[in-house]
C-alpha cells in the first residue's frame, strides 16, 4: 500500500441534530492531488476544517504522516491553507505576506528572503513583493495567498474552494497554475470545491461526498466512466437518465424495459430482475441515426440543436416524452431541427444501471 501523508479513520461531525459527517475513511496519498467534490452540505469543507484543527471530529482518529494531531492546535500541523477570500494581511506588501509564516517559525533574514523569492518565483509573481494587496488582481491576490501558504513547506496543503470568486477564464487559468505548481513541488494537497469541473481538471482523484458520506473515490475516468452510483453518474458531469424494469440481468448486461423501448446496460452491482432501474448514459456515447438507416433503439424526434463550436448538441425527445441529450461532433453530418425520425442507441457498456 502507497504511504499515506494523511488517514481519517472513522471519523464523525455532528451539529446539533445535523450529522455532517459519518463514520469516513480517507487516505491522501504522499504528493497526491485529492480532491473533496459535493454539492453544499454534503460534509466536504467540515471534513476540510477538522483535517486542519478548526474542527473537533466527535469520534474517529486524523494522522498526519502516521501520527495523530487530535491534541495539536492548527499552527502545529505543518499545514498549509488557501483560503476562497484570499486572507492576506491588507497592511503588508505582498512580500511580507508571504515571509509572515516564516517570521512566525523565526528563521533567519537571509532564509526568508530566498524562501520568498523562491515562492514568488513559483507563482510567477517575482516582480510584484512590493505591492500591497489592494494593488493586485484577484488573480494575483490568489497566488500570493498560495505562495504564502506553500513557502514554508508543509507537508500537507488544504485548499477550500480557492477559485470560487474568480471570474471563469481567470478559474480557468489558475487551474492549470496550481496543477503546475503540485507537479512541479510535488507537495500533497487536499482540495475542496463543488465545481465537478475544476475537479476533473485537476484531481489524481476525487472524492465524492453526499450526506456526510463519500460515495464513490477514484480518478476522474473512473468516475466519470464507471460511476458506481446514481448519485456519481448524475452529479459528475451531463447523464441521460432513463428509468424502467429490469427484465433479465447476465454476464454483468441487464435488459431493461421502459415507456420507450427495451435497452441494455452494463450493472456494477448484482441485483435481481424485476425491480425498478434507472439507466445511466453520457451524451457522448450516443449514437443519433435516421430511422431508415434500421438497427435497433429508441426511436424519436429532435426538439433543438445547439452549436458548441467543436460540437453540436442536440435534445432528442422519444416516444414517452422522456428528453435525452447527445453530443456530436461538428465533423459528423448534421441533423435538422425538427427530424421526427430518428433513433438513439448505444453500447450495453457504456451505459449504466442503477437499482431504483
Amino acid at each position: 500500500m502507497e504511504e499515506a501523508v494523511l488517514e481519517l479513520s472513522g471519523v464523525r461531525k455532528r451539529y446539533d441534530a445535523v450529522l455532517a459527517v459519518e463514520d469516513l475513511d480517507l487516505r491522501l496519498r504522499t504528493g497526491e492531488f485529492l480532491t473533496l467534490l459535493g454539492p453544499s452540505g454534503s460534509g466536504k469543507t467540515t471534513t476540510l476544517m477538522m483535517v486542519a484543527g478548526l474542527q473537533q471530529p466527535d469520534t474517529g482518529t486524523i494522522a498526519l504522516n502516521g501520527a495523530s494531531v487530535a491534541e495539536l492546535p492548527p499552527y502545529r500541523r505543518d499545514i498549509g491553507m488557501v483560503f476562497q477570500n484570499y486572507a492576506l494581511f491588507p497592511h503588508m506588501t505582498v512580500r511580507r505576506n508571504v515571509a509572515f509564516p516564516l517570521e512566525m517559525r523565526r528563521l533567519g533574514r537571509a532564509e526568508i528572503a530566498r524562501l520568498v523569492d523562491e515562492a514568488l518565483q513559483l507563482v510567477k509573481l517575482p516582480d510584484h513583493g512590493d505591492r500591497l494587496p489592494r494593488q493586485l488582481s484577484g488573480g494575483q491576490q490568489q497566488r500570493v495567498a498560495l505562495a504564502r501558504a506553500m513557502v514554508y513547506r508543509p507537508a500537507l496543503l488544504l485548499m477550500d474552494e480557492p477559485l470560487g470568486a474568480l471570474d471563469r477564464k481567470l478559474r480557468e487559468q489558475l487551474q492549470l497554475e496550481i496543477k503546475r505548481v503540485h507537479r512541479e513541488r510535488g507537495i500533497s494537497v487536499l482540495y475542496v470545491t463543488h465545481d465537478q469541473e475544476e475537479a476533473l481538471t485537476m484531481s489524481d482523484r476525487i472524492a465524492v461526498f453526499n450526506r456526510g458520506r463519500i460515495e464513490q473515490i477514484g480518478t476522474p475516468e473512473e468516475l466519470y466512466d464507471t460511476p458506481a452510483t446514481r448519485f456519481v453518474a448524475g452529479f459528475i458531469g451531463d447523464t441521460n437518465l432513463l428509468s424502467g424494469r429490469a427484465l433479465a440481468v447476465s454476464d454483468g448486461i441487464c435488459e431493461v424495459e421502459t415507456a420507450a423501448g427495451r435497452i441494455k446496460a452494463s450493472v456494477r452491482q448484482q441485483f435481481a430482475a424485476g425491480g425498478p432501474v434507472v439507466v445511466a448514459v453520457r451524451p457522448e456515447r450516443l449514437v443519433l441515426t435516421s430511422l431508415q438507416e434500421g438497427g435497433t433503439g429508441l426511436s424519436g424526434s429532435i426538439t433543438d440543436v445547439i452549436f458548441l463550436g467543436t460540437a453540436r448538441k442536440y435534445v432528442v425527445r422519444l416516444v414517452d416524452g422522456t428528453e435525452c441529450v447527445v453530443l456530436r461532433q461538428v465533423s459528423d453530418p448534421p441533423f435538422d431541427l425538427g427530424a421526427s425520425a430518428v433513433r438513439l442507441s448505444w453500447v450495453a457498456a457504456h451505459a449504466t444501471a442503477f437499482q431504483g
